[in-house]
């Protein structure tokens, strides 16, 4: 889930990013279409939805084995 949150957070943030510089990503272009305040909201959303699954996703198990070896 971790990996996933964190996908959606780079999408999200390049949809906002992006047209800055002339770009967009193909499959999320017609975002844009909708009007101004609806593609914000879906953007912002993107970088929510990806936030609270990276924060509810479970630490995986390489995470785990490290913080649990005694540091010296």
């Amino acid at each position: 889930m971790r990996k996933i949150g964190i996908y959606v957070i780079i999408i999200g943030v390049a949809l906002i990013i992006l047209p800055y510089f002339g770009l967009t990503l193909r499959l999320f272009g017609m975002i844009d279409e909708l009007g101004e305040t609806p593609a914000w909201a879906i953007k912002i959303g993107l970088i929510v939805v990806g936030a609270i699954l990276f924060f509810i996703g479970k630490p995986s198990k390489e995470q785990l084995t490290s913080e649990e070896e005694p540091h010296e």
